[in-house]
């Protein structure tokens, strides 16, 4: 039995509407799309994140974020034409890595059809390296989560 989910915990949201392109020959999103939802998420909560705090050397010359790892629930299918909300939010941070959870409703249906989690490593472009995260970073997510932020070793 799934756990439910506080979709009020969740500060940040994008719209996506289901493309034709995105659909199958079963009629329903690809499973591969989720990704793109959540990817299509977690740079507008980045590039949000950065235009509210000072954060002028993050995602610029040598800062540079990868994704390590990606999960994906898939409770319901979506269809094409549909109205999907994708709801963000940083759940942890680590000394150069943090999580992102991601939840993907469906207004139409009035339901969660996805649940999903994400692993971003903060790494030097030019040398591929993880890097420390900007203390100034650390303290623009726990400002904008208001707090509510595990702290990992």
């Amino acid at each position: 039995m799934r756990k439910e989910i506080d979709i009020s915990l969740f500060k940040h949201k994008i719209i996506e509407k289901v493309k034709f392109h995105e659909v199958d020959m079963m009629h329903v999103v690809n499973n591969a799309v989720y990704l793109n939802y959540f990817e299509d998420a977690r740079v507008k909560y980045l590039q949000d994140l950065k235009s509210n705090y000072p954060l002028e050397e993050m995602m610029e010359g040598n800062s540079f974020f990868i994704m390590a790892r990606n999960e994906i629930d898939y409770l319901h299918p979506a269809a094409f034409d549909d109205e999907l909300t994708v709801y963000i939010k940083i759940e942890w941070i680590k000394n150069t890595s943090f999580g992102f959870k991601h939840v993907i409703k469906n207004e139409i249906a009035s339901q969660i059809i996805a649940i999903g989690s994400g692993i971003m490593v903060h790494i030097k472009l030019s040398t591929k390296e993880k890097q420390q995260l900007p203390n100034n970073f650390i303290r623009a997510i726990q400002d904008y989560e208001d707090g509510i932020l595990k702290m990992r070793e």
